[in-house]
Order: C-alpha cells, then sequence, then structure tokens
C-alpha cells in the first residue's frame, strides 16, 4: 500500500537551501518516490501559513521511512539545517 510524506516548508536562506535541492533527489530516486505536489498555488485554510507544501508518494510505509532514515537524505537534510522552516509526516494509503 502506498505510503506519503506530506512536507510544510518555508525557506529562510535561499542559497544554502540549494544544497538541500542538490542531495535530496538521489534519495527520492533510491526509495521509488514520485512526486504529486511540490510549491504551485496553496491555500492555508488552517494552522500556521508556509510558503511551499509538497505531497511525495512511495510504495509503501517501509520506503517512505526508510528514505528519511538514509545516508542521502541525512546529508540533505543536513545541508537544509538553518535554511528552512519544515515540517514533514509520513502517511499510510488507503
Amino acid at each position: 500500500m502506498a505510503a506519503y510524506w506530506i512536507a510544510h516548508v518555508t525557506v529562510t536562506d535561499a542559497e544554502r537551501y540549494g544544497g538541500y535541492q542538490a542531495l535530496a533527489p538521489a534519495a527520492f530516486a533510491r526509495f521509488g518516490a514520485r512526486f504529486l505536489a511540490r510549491g504551485g498555488e496553496a491555500e492555508v485554510l488552517e494552522g500556521p501559513a508556509h510558503a511551499r507544501h509538497v505531497v511525495i508518494e512511495f510504495p509503501d510505509l517501509a520506503a517512505a521511512r526508510a528514505c528519511y532514515d538514509s545516508a542521502e537524505y541525512r546529508a540533505a537534510r543536513a545541508a537544509r539545517a538553518g535554511a528552512a522552516d519544515v515540517a514533514v509526516v509520513i502517511v499510510a494509503g488507503l
């Protein structure tokens, strides 16, 4: 059953965030991720506002968790540290 990352992101340092953007695709490719929404027009109806919203589909929960915990994504997160306010949730599909 598919699983999804739902991320809410506000970039605070675009130059530093570029390091994350350079590294993260390797992790996503390795674990079969497919982007369903990334940026684009969004309307926050409740809760804190973020500039970007991302929905990424994975084959299953194990792949979604493994991607987040992978060496590739840990490196991407380290590159992103201090460059964005980020909230990420992993959700099982129906």
